[in-house]
């Protein structure tokens, strides 16, 4: 049978033409249809509020218990020295070892907190310091302590110092080294970080009346480790402490960037004290 291709001029087929009655059955399906597009959302909208995304609070390691006060209050828009007298204000109780004495330095612990604009100072510290017993009552730590002759206090304390001190954390375990050979020998620590703490600075320049402070910070003057921490350690200083570098270095000094030099030989080590002063007069000049 021969097909033969539709006429391009056969009539056109008729529409089917909606009665009164069909179009406003249609009318009326279309305005239900957009009355519950529009309902859905306005009822989501008013039983299920948004939540509120978290801001994040980050205390990176090293910082001091002040610099973290400074910034609580500025996160939770706070007048200054609130965060303060919530951590030290005689109700307080937070979640301390008792050798802190209530001082929370070197337990408000680095790490990125989440606020919400319900948080109060006294739950983040609280939060910071909870994170911290966790992390400094792990059994590797006490074990570690123990090892060394220290009570967990004791090693935050070291920590603090290392985390100080340390050009970088590939420096640690030495720098941690030279605190345990120190101590064993009975030699004064002689650390500029602690002595920067007992004076609310940071810096690489310590002069001779420096170290005549009169603070029991002052590590030049007074043997062992200071009575509290002075900033608040990471886990990498931590492990430095409980368990440090092998070697007899008892002196150190960053020469420049990069290029820290452990010794165990004073004469070497006032050789590398010298160009580090001679690096810092040309860095000035």
């Amino acid at each position: 049978m021969t097909y033969r291709p539709p006429s391009p001029y056969a009539p056109p087929r008729r529409r089917p033409r909606l009665t009164r009655r069909g179009r406003l059955a249609l009318l009326v399906g279309a305005a239900l249809a957009v009355a519950v597009a529009i309902a859905v959302p306005l009822h989501l909208t008013r039983d299920e509020p948004a939540v509120e995304k978290p801001r994040m609070l980050l205390v990176p390691e090293g910082w001091r218990a002040g610099q973290v006060y400074t910034a609580v209050d500025r996160m939770l828009g706070l007048p200054e020295g609130t965060a303060r007298k919530a951590a030290t204000a005689p109700g307080t109780h937070l979640p301390l070892p008792a050798a802190a004495g209530g001082n929370p330095e070197g337990y408000l612990f680095p790490a990125t907190y989440p606020v919400l604009d319900a948080t109060t100072p006294d739950a983040l510290l609280r939060f910071m310091v909870d994170t911290a017993g966790k992390r400094f009552g792990a059994a590797r730590i006490a074990q570690g302590a123990r090892a060394h002759g220290m009570s967990v206090y004791e090693t935050v304390t070291a920590a603090s110092i290392v985390q100080a001190e340390a050009d970088n954390p590939e420096d640690m375990a030495k720098v941690a080294r030279v605190v345990h050979n120190r101590l064993a020998r009975g030699m004064a620590l002689q650390m500029d970080s602690t002595l920067n703490y007992a004076l609310g600075r940071s810096t690489v320049d310590t002069s001779y009346e420096d170290t005549r402070t009169a603070s029991p910070y002052n590590t030049y003057e007074r043997k062992g480790l200071p009575p509290t921490p002075i900033g608040n350690p990471g886990d990498e200083a931590l492990d430095a402490v409980i368990r440090p570098a092998d070697g007899d270095w008892l002196y150190f000094v960053t020469v420049a960037p990069g290029d820290t030099r452990f010794t165990a030989d004073y004469a070497a080590h006032q050789q590398n004290v010298a160009e580090f002063n001679a690096n810092r007069s040309a860095a000035k000049s």
